[in-house]
């Protein structure tokens, strides 16, 4: 087996070009330079026992970690690597490899790969054409074990389980296998590529499987590098028992399996797209088939093989391993999510590599997926105060009542068909646009959704009505108030300097008085410290998003979710639209008349939140426009369709008010004087009203119990976290002191930027945010350190817990005099990365689909 592997800086994480350095200090007759000088390929000695090449294989690669690790140098066994940019290129010098960047260009600078190749010995060359054109139906499974690649250099998800190979086959003597029947014919052939000038050696014939050039060996080229040495075991295994029955057929004048050539490349690429986690061609049906089931029936298949080499015990182990950890490329991806940061993937790969566990150790027979459950990460967490409520698992490891029947599924679906299904779950939510951005990066990613539902009890959630009805009410009368008689601050409830610190207090707030609802839609984060407890984490009255990742992630969960069983009377979803649509026609201005015309707001396709917008317009049948389509005249606003100017009385704005005030609608006047001239004159109402901000403030927050009494005259139903305003000297002092044991935020943050949990921090990280406190503590607010619940989540191989909290939306519509609430039965799931306790998506989190009990079980 020769095996590449990157070298990689582990201070930088990036690739470096010190295989000259390593190569002197590594035994020539194992290690060899490749075209790029931050690869180095290692060469093992030749076996007849499978069990004797993985040892060799491990004896290896420890021995290159160790030496490399005296350069500050890691290596890593994987297709590409995430960061690594053309700019690190340093081709090794030699005229062969001089040449071949001189006369390729573009493939040798994007030559950043490294794959893995296994020669199996055949009686002679003649053997190994006619066998490598029997192999070619085969080898996308073996792609697909090997498959390691999912970014580019430049960090860029490719969509790809390897992504090496699409750079392969760029190179022009690539494919499958020479269309040949005999070494001689072979050999015209590549004197024939050669005299071409296209290529300058046999040594570039980069056919998938091919006959050595100098030893008597069929040569597997197919497979990415891989971390884990079992794989690759596993898929040295295969081929050789593969090339021993096509052999043994040969020679008893059985014909080979047939594929085209159209679809062998389209069977290569699946296995590039989709790895383990999807579907491949099946060799025979030429058919899509889970990647899992094709594997198991190859392995299976070849039971005479390689039981005749001894190695069936050792391949069926490796293979039910490489199944159970999935493709290399997955586990990637989902460490990508718990933090967002690249140099955690890079990691990944070079402990990995050096022969840390890939996953999870196997469960034994008939055990849990919850088998490793207890092993719950609490470093973010004060060491004294009550243990960490797990809403779905009792403290002895046990399903809790509601959700037995939810987990003994689980536990039958098994890991590799979870995989498998949230493999195809994200595909969909990918083809539906359901995606948002990770902090730091461009493009965004799918919304990872989990597959183990959370449950929510009715009179929890009849209660949580209660409140946060309570709670929505009580900030609308705040925000009537505020831009207005501000009376909360002549009876001295709130300080008069709280606005005047407040980012989101504005004069267009103002405007319109007539409107007797403000926050027409709320959205609320919740989360649970204890059975049935649930405390207010923050209030979003501005553009509160996340309705379309519920529904989106029911639909899911309905259509290809796992066979999962859900409990009769959960509440159902596909009414939100028609309620959204309700509430928007409730929101009228009395100019409107009996049928006012709504339409929806948005920045456009590059919002993280698009495809939300898009879904409830559809759904709601409401326009979609974006400010070009606008157009304000004499106290008026009107959008422009098909050339047509069409009123708008209700305008639900999905973007944030300083883009839109500071817009020009289609004739190049600014939307700001437009807006508040219609709004001023009754003639338009915005959902949600401008200068509501002021009460997603964080120090704000800190009173809302008391706007509760002072305008309800009514004690809070829930609970919130208890709260310190550094601007207040003795709380900041207090905050300061306490620094390690509190989470400190910015009073304008969102999607948990800016947030420091104490007991997480570093000295470093803590030192810094002792300073802002001291030079800035108007910015910054402190709160506890909550226990957030737990809920078992699906991390690729087993169960384990993860954080998470509640986002639920209540509409408030005007009856009259009164304003009613209505809390909607779709809420948002947010589950915090391995290890955290920030949700939020754009840090990496993900969602649930949430069943609400108390619906109607007919």
């Amino acid at each position: 087996m020769e095996e590449e592997f990157h070298l990689i800086d582990l201070e930088t994480r990036r690739l470096t070009s010190r295989a000259g350095d390593l190569l002197e200090a590594l035994p020539e007759d194992i290690y060899v330079a490749e075209m790029q000088r931050f690869v180095i390929e290692s060469n093992s000695a030749v076996f007849t026992d499978l069990a004797e090449l993985r040892e060799n294989l491990l004896h290896n690669r420890r021995l290159l970690t160790s030496t490399a690790e005296r350069f500050g140098v890691g290596i890593a066994a994987a297709g590409t690597m995430p960061l690594s940019m053309p700019t690190d290129l340093q081709v090794t010098e030699s005229p062969r490899y001089r040449r071949m960047l001189a006369d390729y260009q573009l493939l040798a600078r994007e030559q950043l790969i490294c794959g893995t190749q296994v020669h199996v010995d055949v009686a002679d060359r003649d053997e190994a054409v006619r066998v490598a054109v029997r192999l070619v139906p085969w080898l996308p499974l073996l792609l697909a074990l090997s498959c390691s690649s999912p970014f580019w250099s430049d960090g860029t998800d490719t969509g790809y389980a390897s992504a090496r190979t699409l750079i392969w086959q760029r190179w022009p003597t690539t494919g499958p296998a020479a269309p040949v029947g005999s070494a001689a014919e072979y050999d015209e052939l590549i004197t024939e590529l050669v005299a071409s000038g296209v290529i300058t050696d046999p040594g570039m014939v980069y056919f998938d499987v091919r006959p050595s050039s100098h030893l008597d060996t069929l040569e597997l080229r197919i497979c990415d590098s891989c971390p884990s040495v079992d794989t690759i075991a596993a898929i040295a295994g295969l081929f050789r028992a593969l090339v021993d029955r096509e052999v043994g057929r040969m020679e008893r004048g059985e014909p080979p399996t047939q594929m085209s050539a159209p679809m062998a490349r389209a069977a290569l690429w699946q296995a590039a797209r989709s790895g383990m986690e999807g579907e491949l061609i099946d060799p025979e049906s030429h058919r899509p088939r889970r990647a899992t089931d094709a594997i198991e029936e190859l392995t299976a298949g070849l039971r005479p093989q390689l039981e005749a080499a001894g190695d069936w015990d050792t391949v069926t182990d490796l293979v039910t391993r490489a199944l159970h950890i999935g493709s290399s490329s997955s586990r990637q991806r989902r460490v990508l999510r718990r933090r967002g940061l690249l140099t955690d993937v890079v990691d990944l790969v070079v402990a990995e590599t050096a022969g840390q566990p890939s996953a999870a150790p196997l469960p034994s027979a008939g055990s849990s997926l919850l088998h490793g459950y207890q092993r719950l990460d609490r470093e973010e967490l004060p060491e004294a105060g009550p243990p960490v409520h797990d809403e779905a698992v009792d403290a002895g490891g046990r399903p809790r009542p509601a959700y037995r029947e939810i987990l003994a599924a689980v536990d039958r679906i098994g890991p590799v068909t979870l995989r498998r299904t949230q493999y195809a779950v994200e595909r969909e939510l990918g083809r539906g646009g359901v995606t948002f951005r990770v902090s730091g990066q461009d493009r965004p990613h799918v919304f990872p959704l989990d597959l183990v539902p959370r449950l929510i009890e009715a009179d929890t959630w009849a209660r949580l009505g209660d409140g946060l009805g309570q709670r929505a009410r009580a900030l609308n009368a705040f925000l009537r108030d505020i831009y207005a008689g501000q009376e909360i601050i002549g009876d001295q409830l709130i300080p008069p300097e709280l606005l005047d610190r407040a980012p989101g207090f504005r004069s267009v707030g103002r405007m319109p008085s007539w409107q007797p609802v403000r926050n027409h839609i709320s959205g609320f984060d919740l989360v649970s410290t204890g059975p049935g407890e649930f405390m207010v984490l923050e209030d979003n009255l501005r553009v509160p998003s996340g309705i379309g990742y519920a529904l989106a992630s029911r639909e899911m969960m309905g259509g290809l979710g796992a066979d999962i069983p859900m409990p009769a009377g959960v509440r159902p979803v596909d009414g939100v639209p028609a309620m959204i649509l309700e509430t928007l026609v409730a929101a009228a201005p009395p100019a409107a008349g009996d049928e006012p015309r709504i339409a929806m707001l948005s920045s456009g396709s590059a919002d993280s939140a698009w495809f939300e917008h898009t879904m409830i317009a559809e759904r709601a049948g409401i326009s979609l426009l974006d400010t070009d389509d606008l157009v304000a005249r004499d106290g008026v606003l009107y959008a422009l369709r098909r050339g047509r100017e069409e009123r708008i009385d209700v305008l639900y704005v999905r973007m944030e008010e300083d883009m839109l005030l500071s817009s020009h609608d289609a004739e190049g006047n600014r939307l700001r004087s437009g807006i508040t001239r219609a709004l001023g004159r009754g003639n338009l109402a915005l959902v949600n009203a401008l200068g509501n901000g002021v009460a997603d403030d964080k120090a704000v927050y800190a009173f809302v119990p008391e706007m509760i009494r002072y305008y309800l005259g009514e004690e809070p139903i829930i609970p919130q976290v208890p709260t310190w305003l550094c601007a207040e000297r003795d709380q900041r002092d207090f905050v300061v002191a306490n620094l390690d044991q509190l989470v400190v935020k910015p009073i304008d943050g969102y999607g948990g930027a800016g947030i420091t949990i104490g007991p997480a921090a570093t000295e470093a990280e803590l030192e810094e945010r002792r300073r802002e406190l001291e030079s800035n503590p108007e910015r910054f607010i402190a709160q506890e350190v909550l226990r957030l619940s737990t809920h078992p989540t699906f991390d690729g191989s087993g169960l384990f817990p993860h954080h998470m909290d509640l986002r639920a939306f209540v509409h408030l519509r005007a009856d009259g005099e009164a304003i009613d609430s209505h809390l909607v039965p779709a809420a948002l799931t947010r589950v915090a990365p391995a290890g955290s306790l920030i949700v939020n998506s754009s840090r990496g989190g993900g969602g649930k689909d949430t069943w609400v009990l108390g619906g109607d079980p007919a």
